[in-house]
């Protein structure tokens, strides 16, 4: 197979699809690898590099698109990514569709079979391509909202660890899930006051034993959920619904009631976040203002620290890159229902129920199409 690596366009996104290490385990299998130059050389990952692998540099996008049977790339397509896909051509890659009807109707009019990494499951039920970055993400929110806690970042000034005689802040996270036990991970290490919500009462517990005093767990009940962040110096917000749009769990109404210079980070904000007020920031551009309270909503966090991103997604991926590789995508798909579970889009048809639901669209679900 012919799999081809474009240059990731979306705003300081600096992540690439697969390293050379990647490419030389393909290349070994007896595919072909085109990369477009330029594609890893901002996180350390030459051109050079990808040669020696085996790869075969090409110069411009639409060189790879055209002449590539699988697309592997990070973030979700650009709209001039996606005029570029073709019928039967093969895309894997972030799709985040529930949110982003344009997105999910370029990509039915490609006629390509679009395989979200977000929804791809494993057996113990876990998303094992959203995990890595999950993982990272989470650790970041902690990081942006200190620093927009500061002064200087137009925050309360606010130092998240406190000091002796003064106290820490005060940082709630809305999920328990890889996001949120990430953020909590961070904010225990820091000091901070820290509580965190979560409809599943076992990995409350779970948390409770790991932590004990020093976190607060709390069951996600909508007065309890008020009550606490309209309190907080910092909210994260870290829900995840696969592959289905974030619930808004918080309001504009107690936005407004936080104090101003506040923060909250919505890392959920690829779903369609689950803040009213949020709408995604770019990293060149991250944070806007609702009712003086400071809003950072980066749909590609992981960005920021690219080199690692990328190789903790691609240890994650490659495996599944192979697999689409060596046998096809419908016999991956039939063979693989763990992968089967990450196809949004199949040659003109949506095969992911969530994405319709969000958008009020038919579908057809990825089983029946494949024993048509």
């Amino acid at each position: 197979m012919i799999i081809g690596v474009p240059q990731e366009v979306k705003n300081n996104e600096f992540r690439v699809g697969l390293t050379p290490g990647n490419v030389r385990g393909l290349c070994k299998q007896g595919h072909s690898v085109l990369v477009q130059r330029g594609a890893g050389a901002q996180i350390g990952l030459s051109d050079e590099s990808y040669r020696i692998a085996g790869a075969t540099l090409i110069n411009s996008a639409a060189e790879v698109y055209s002449k590539s049977e699988m697309i592997v790339k990070v973030k979700e397509p650009q709209p001039q990514e996606c005029a570029m896909l073709r019928e039967e051509q093969i895309l894997f890659t972030y799709l985040h569709l529930a949110p982003d009807p344009a997105q999910t109707q370029a990509l039915i009019n490609s006629g390509a079979s679009c395989i979200a990494y977000e929804t791809v499951t494993s057996m113990n039920g876990a998303l094992p391509l959203l995990a890595p970055m999950s993982e990272v993400a989470g650790r970041m929110s902690i990081q942006a909202a200190a620093s927009h806690l500061e002064k200087t970042h137009g925050g309360l000034g606010v130092l998240m660890a406190g000091v002796p005689g003064v106290a820490p802040a005060k940082v709630v996270i809305l999920g328990g899930g890889v996001v949120g036990r990430n953020a909590l991970q961070m904010a225990v290490g820091i000091g901070a006051d820290v509580c965190i919500f979560d409809r599943d009462i076992e990995r409350l517990r779970q948390i409770d034993a790991l932590y004990g005093n020093r976190v607060r767990t709390f069951y996600s009940d909508p007065l309890l959920v008020e009550r606490e962040v309209c309190t907080a110096d910092a909210v994260i917000g870290a829900v995840l619904l696969p592959g289905a749009a974030a619930p808004k769990l918080v309001t504009h109404d107690m936005v407004r009631k936080m104090q101003p210079g506040s923060v909250v980070v919505d890392v959920a904000i690829d779903q369609g976040g689950c803040f009213e007020t949020s709408k995604p920031t770019i990293h060149a551009d991250p944070t806007f203002l609702v009712d003086g309270v400071i809003h950072y909503c980066v749909a590609n966090m992981p960005g920021a620290v690219a080199r690692t991103s990328t190789f903790a997604l691609t240890n994650a991926t490659y495996p599944f890159v192979e697999v689409l590789a060596n046998r096809g995508v419908i016999k991956a798909l039939s063979i693989n229902h763990h992968l089967r579970n990450g196809l949004s889009v199949h040659r003109g048809m949506l095969t992911s129920e969530p994405v319709a639901q969000a958008q009020r669209l038919d579908f057809v679900s990825a089983e029946e199409l494949l024993t048509a």
